[in-house]
């Protein structure tokens, strides 16, 4: 309140509550149209394939075959049986439950090798 016991003029409820967001998608919005009129785009990431192109130029770091798929049931046997069909894909892969430092794994493919990916 002021002096006189009158309450203090307020501003307007709309314009000071959004004008912090305003301005970070002002910002935002210029920077980006900023990069595309210059021709910059962000990084594509690289593509993962299983092509006999890509086959031949990288050695797989496993070599043991993978385990039958018929061995399995459900779940455990569908991943078996893309393993067996992709391994190339799988060998690029890091496995995170620290089987490479316990098992002496190399890729998340030798998971598929020694029924580790079923339990």
């Amino acid at each position: 309140m002021g002096e006189n016991g009158r309450r203090a003029p307020r501003s307007r409820p709309g314009v000071t509550r959004y004008w912090w967001p305003a301005l970070l998608a002002v910002i935002t919005l210029s920077v980006g149209v900023a990069l595309v009129w210059r021709g910059e785009a962000p990084p594509a990431a690289p593509a993962i394939s299983s092509s006999p192109a890509a086959d031949s130029t990288t050695a797989r770091r496993e070599t043991r075959p993978t385990l039958d798929p018929a061995r399995f049931v459900g779940k455990a046997a569908a991943t078996h049986r893309i393993a067996r069909e992709s391994p190339d894909v799988l060998d690029q892969l890091y496995c995170y439950c620290a089987c490479d430092k316990h098992q002496g794994h190399k890729s998340l493919l030798s998971c598929f090798t020694d029924g580790h990916a079923a339990t």
